[in-house]
């Protein structure tokens, strides 16, 4: 149960962080706020059928959200936002590895 909570957890940050980008007149960030906080419910959701598959859903979707919030670091040079959700998005890849291993 604390895997879920942690993921819906992280799932709602990202569509709220989506929602604040908004606010701050970026459309693309509301689009891929909800878009990743949808597919990390999804991987919530896979969980209860296909224990090891949404582990590994779950770390692709961490990879592109890593990849995502890097190539942001790098152009804009500012650590917030993309230098904590990097930071938060490598937690819940890390997280995520090792529920894989557990469940291997």
């Amino acid at each position: 149960m604390i895997n879920e909570i942690v993921l819906i957890a992280y799932g709602i940050l990202l569509i709220v962080g989506g929602i604040f980008g908004f606010k701050k007149g970026s459309k693309i960030s509301l689009i891929m706020g909800l878009l990743s906080g949808i597919l990390i419910f999804v991987g919530v959701w896979l969980l209860t059928f296909m224990p090891k598959s949404a582990w590994i859903f779950l770390i692709c979707v961490n990879l592109l959200l890593m990849g995502s919030f890097f190539s942001r670091l790098i152009k804009t040079k500012k650590f917030m936002p993309s230098g904590m959700l990097l930071l938060l998005a490598l937690g819940v890849f890390i997280f995520c590895l090792i529920n894989l291993n557990a469940h291997a």
